[in-house]
């Protein structure tokens, strides 16, 4: 058993020498050795990867396709026929702030802003108490003039009888003289009488129509058709047909406006005046509604500038008559041309003619999106106009389609978008 371990021992140390031959000695191992074999390495990977990219970018720019792409627009009014542009707003030829014509408090008030209201009709009512009571007065007045000029008709009348018995008598020598004198006297003063009674009937009957006419202005009312754009005074306001100071007193009721009576007031810089003449047809653009078209022409260019602007106003009639004219209202005005003729674009949009693909008879459009895809969008074509195709669906403004698609390119295609000048 001893010689058997003694063995082992032997062994294992001559393992251990043997390893320690194999192991490399550190302190002569030459330090530039491993730095230069790494730096070639790196090297080498960075000049690989640099095949790689380029490769890859010279694969990339031959499979995605480059195209031409327009940008969706609404129609607007063409200006190559317009002489000149000028902008303004909409008046109403025909406005009134409406009053009552006595000072009262309102009792009633019938109106609210936007209201249509027809000539004549009843806008409000003051306190009408002293009103009535001057009329009734009136009336009685009248009533009793009247009575009065019964009975003097009736004397004038027996007077009159009275005369012509007196003189027959007279005439038969069966009366006096004096007698037909007092007789004619008498029918003389009974006729003043009347006549004075008839004057004061007149009087009475024009007392009753002041009356009534006072009365009647306890009722405001329309002075012509149009619509409430202001209301100004409530109920139990004082209200008067003049300014009173402090503020307590209103001077009117409601603002009517006739809405057809609006037309456009413009000022045109006084340089380019010789452009414009009365009966030019025109084409007038609310800012409201960029995209609706007004047929109009030149009424009238207004007699005098205005020296600290150099302008001068000129007033134009709008040729349509539509609820969404507004008094105040924005508008542009392209005065035209002699022999222009006004013209209204189409609704919907337009793209450019080139940007409509068929397939199967049906129209499409290639729309490129945010990520640099395209969708392939069906559309309903309408007219051309300005040379321009009109979308009615599909499409909205601002959306971007490709003009002259390639030829190969498909629903989800990837493509780059090229400048688009000189188009």
């Amino acid at each position: 058993m001893g010689i058997l371990e003694l063995k082992c021992q032997r062994v294992v140390v001559a393992d251990t020498d043997l390893l320690d031959q194999l192991r490399i000695d550190h302190s002569q191992r030459d330090p530039q050795t491993v730095p230069r074999h790494g730096l070639a390495w790196i090297g080498a990977g960075v000049l690989l990867l640099l095949l790689l990219l380029a490769a890859g970018g010279w694969w990339w720019s031959q499979d995605i396709p480059e195209v031409r792409v327009a940008e969706v627009v609404a129609p607007t009014v063409s200006n190559s026929g317009a002489v000149l542009q000028a902008s303004g707003y909409v008046t109403a030829r025909r406005a009134a702030t409406v009053s009552a014509q006595v000072t009262g408090r309102l009792t009633e008030v019938h109106v609210e802003e936007g209201e249509r209201v027809r000539k004549g009709q009843l806008l409000a009512r003051l306190d009408d108490a002293q009103a009535k009571a001057a009329l009734v007065l009136a009336q009685a007045q009248e009533a009793a003039t009247r009575a009065s000029l019964g009975q003097y008709r009736a004397n004038a009348e027996l007077a009159k009888l009275t005369l012509q018995r007196e003189r027959k008598l007279v005439q038969r020598g069966l009366a006096p003289r004096q007698t037909l004198d007092q007789a004619v006297a008498n029918e003389k003063s009974m006729a003043a009488v009347l006549a004075s009674g008839r004057d004061q009937v007149a009087v009475a009957v024009a007392r009753r129509h002041e009356a009534e006419v006072a009365y009647d202005y306890t009722f405001v009312r329309a002075p012509f058709a149009g619509v409430i754009t202001d209301k100004a005074a409530q109920v139990g306001e004082i209200v008067s047909p003049f300014s009173a100071g402090g503020g307590f007193t209103r001077t009117g009721v409601a603002t009517i406006v006739d809405m057809n009576s609006l037309e456009v007031d413009v000022d045109v810089n006084e340089a380019y005046l010789h452009r414009i003449f009365p009966g030019q047809l025109a084409e007038a653009v609310l800012n409201a509604y960029p995209n609706w078209t007004i047929p109009a022409h030149v009424i009238a260019i207004v007699p005098t500038a205005d020296k600290s602007k150099a302008t001068v106003k000129v007033r134009v009639a709008l040729e349509q008559k539509d609820p969404r004219i507004l008094p105040n209202m924005g508008v542009r005005v392209n005065f035209l041309a002699p022999g222009v003729k006004t013209g209204t674009p189409p609704k919907g949009l337009l793209i450019p003619k080139d940007a409509v693909v068929r397939s199967g008879g049906h129209p499409l459009v290639f729309v490129v999106l945010k990520d640099g895809r395209v969708r392939l969008v069906p559309v309903a074509l309408g007219q051309i106009y300005q040379g321009m195709q009109q979308v009615r669906t599909g499409l909205q403004v601002g959306n971007k389609v490709i003009r002259n698609p390639p030829s190969g390119l498909a629903n989800g295609s990837r493509v780059r978008v090229i400048s688009n000048s000189g188009q």
